[in-house]
């Protein structure tokens, strides 16, 4: 009775469903099923031509032992450090600055500094790549200006995720600013207004209003932020091809060159499952933080 209570329900709304089916189609085409399929071609050793051949979690123990996969996943967890503890701060300060009373020119300064999140990744790559450049590069002749050596900073193994750091940064501070700033226009100012009487200054008021204020908004950034930079790929790429020595590399990019270099794309399967497993590990703690620190609050 309820099968058939059901579809009936689905017949007399057809229409609704008829619009909705392409995206569900799609879905499953491009998503579930390539989904499904990389979980199944990870116990496998395939080259996307001839025969696939069964070789259990031979994959998976080569990851966990493999030096390249180590590497590039610290130089990830680096990226995601620098990341966090730099974008959500400045993105804050500058979110708090355009909430300001005192400002003028509010919504050009506001557009100003919203330009650099427009510039595509690469096209920023490569920019930054000319100003990073040994020779040639603007922080180099900066440098050499105030009487200090020019840096390696793209073929050192030791500076070459500066670069790659500082564009994260000038790219990302944008986007996170206006998430901010969206969340600071939901504070009622009186809350400042009565802390200032009250004699706290601008750190105390940041401290003790505006960020348990808008907490929610800064978990939001984290979690997404962390999505974000664990899945970097064209700032190394385009900047650094990973190198040298893969001292630049992030797991991304590697799950790229083995997948679509040297097309062992078992292998690159297991190394987007390992990256899906980090992600829904980090994203579920914070959320389960972020739960609890919701439930202290509201008690």
């Amino acid at each position: 009775m309820r099968v058939d209570s059901l579809w009936a329900r689905m017949w007399k709304h057809r229409i609704v469903y008829m619009f909705i089916a392409p995206y569900f189609v799609l879905f499953v085409l491009f998503q579930l099923i390539p989904l499904v399929w990389s979980f199944v071609l990870s116990f496998h050793q395939w080259s996307g031509l001839g025969n696939m051949d069964f070789i259990g979690f031979e994959n998976y123990q080569r990851m966990l032992s493999s030096e390249q996969f180590q590497k590039a996943l610290i130089n990830t967890v680096f990226y995601w450090i620098v990341s966090v503890s730099t974008i959500i701060p400045i993105s804050l300060f500058l979110a708090c600055i355009i909430d300001s009373s005192w400002l003028k020119k509010r919504e050009l300064i506001q557009t100003v500094l919203f330009l650099p999140y427009i510039v595509s990744w690469v096209a920023a790559a490569l920019i930054f790549r000319m100003i990073f450049d040994h020779e040639v590069g603007l922080v180099n002749i900066i440098f050499v200006y105030f009487g200090f050596d020019p840096q390696p900073w793209l073929i050192s193994t030791r500076l070459s995720k500066i670069p790659i750091s500082v564009l994260i940064i000038w790219r990302l501070v944008p986007w996170y600013m206006l998430i901010i700033y969206s969340g600071l226009k939901s504070v009622d100012h009186q809350y400042y207004e009565a802390a200032f009487i009250e004699g706290a200054n601008a750190f105390h008021r940041l401290v003790k209003i505006t960020i348990p204020l808008i907490s929610t908004i800064l978990s939001f950034c984290f979690i997404t932020l962390t999505i974000e930079s664990f899945r970097i790929f064209a700032q190394p790429y385009a900047l650094t091809r990973g190198g040298p020595g893969n001292s630049s590399m992030s797991i991304v990019q590697y799950l790229y060159v083995n997948g679509f270099e040297f097309f062992n794309l078992g292998y690159a399967s297991t190394i987007g499952y390992a990256l899906a497993l980090i992600l829904l590990l980090v994203s579920s703690l914070q959320i389960k933080s972020m739960t609890r620190r919701n439930k202290e609050m509201s008690m």
